[in-house]
């Protein structure tokens, strides 16, 4: 099993930034791929941007290409989410979520953490 807590939420103006962390922890050295998701109210959960745990790989979901940066750090078993230019539809609750090697799915995610812009 593997835990996750995010952290860093908040309410923000439009045009700001915020920086969303995600601890993992129990058999975090399992990990192959992690990722951050969101889901506003009343929509479906969606891919934000992704990172792989042993190779300098991202993704991102085109709505936040150029203004979201993922990061992680190896050593500490966390993934960082760097938001800049948010927009008042970014709101959303941010969730983190972790793929194991031996199924590569998001099989582990995190309570989430709210990020609210304000236009």
């Amino acid at each position: 099993q593997v835990q996750l807590v995010e952290s860093g939420g908040g309410l923000v103006q439009a045009g700001g930034s915020l920086r969303l962390s995600c601890a993992a922890s129990g058999r975090a050295s399992s990990i192959y791929n992690m990722a951050w998701f969101r889901r506003a109210p009343g929509q479906a959960r969606e891919f934000v941007a992704s990172i792989m745990w042993s190779e300098d790989i991202t993704y991102y979901a085109d709505s936040v290409k150029g203004r979201f940066t993922i990061s992680r750090d190896n050593a500490r078993n966390m993934v960082y989410l760097q938001m800049n230019s948010l927009k008042p539809e970014d709101t959303a609750v941010y969730l983190c979520a972790v793929a194991p090697p031996s199924t590569r799915a998001h099989d582990y995610w995190g309570p989430g953490t709210q990020v609210t812009v304000s236009s």
